[in-house]
């Protein structure tokens, strides 16, 4: 039986369409209203939710009500592209093992939000996209596959951010398909 995944993201959501364009996606969660991601899941026809944190009590609450959605649609992967809010352990202990998460960086290197920006105000010569499972640590969970994109020569902080993406959008579905999500 195929696997059903959800796709989180925030903002623009160019991974999520990568994603969505090659495996049926059975919904995106944003957590922004006003993300363009939910105009791109709009556009392929793909289900998607989306309520802010600052709507509920805490954040306890508003993991309850996300892990709800994935028990209704009974998900098996949960596939974090671009979402920018940290997991807590609500939705940790309900969906472990199952959680998934594309950093822009060669993790360990570049943890964080800023993974591009880090590695370029550092002057690396290389850094790289690594997709891991999640645990309750920022980007420290078991590294799935990983691979390093190189800063050239005539770079820019935009044309290095662009090979990431670029490298990104490679990557994830080559996981997707070795962890048995079928296209």
């Amino acid at each position: 039986m195929a696997k059903k995944i959800a796709v989180f993201a925030s903002g623009n959501g160019s991974n999520f369409q990568v994603i969505a364009e090659q495996f049926p996606v059975e919904f995106l969660f944003a957590d922004k209203r006003e993300d363009y991601v939910l105009e791109r899941a709009q556009n392929l026809g793909v289900i998607s939710y989306t309520f802010e944190l600052k709507e509920f009590e805490n954040k306890v609450a508003y993991e309850e009500a996300i892990v709800e959605l994935l028990d209704k649609h009974q998900i098996d992967l949960v596939v974090l592209a671009g979402y920018m809010k940290i997991v807590s352990h609500t939705l940790l202990s309900a969906y472990e093992g199952r959680i998934i998460n594309i950093h822009p960086a060669y993790l360990p290197e570049f943890p964080g939000a800023h993974g591009i920006e880090d590695a370029w105000k550092a002057g690396v010569s290389q850094s790289g996209v690594t997709v891991h499972w999640v645990d309750s640590g920022v980007d420290t969970g078991q590294i799935i596959k990983q691979v390093r994109v190189p800063r050239l020569a005539d770079d820019t902080l935009d044309s290095f951010e662009t090979r990431i993406h670029e490298a990104e959008y490679q990557l994830y579905p080559e996981v997707l398909r070795e962890l048995g999500v079928e296209g």
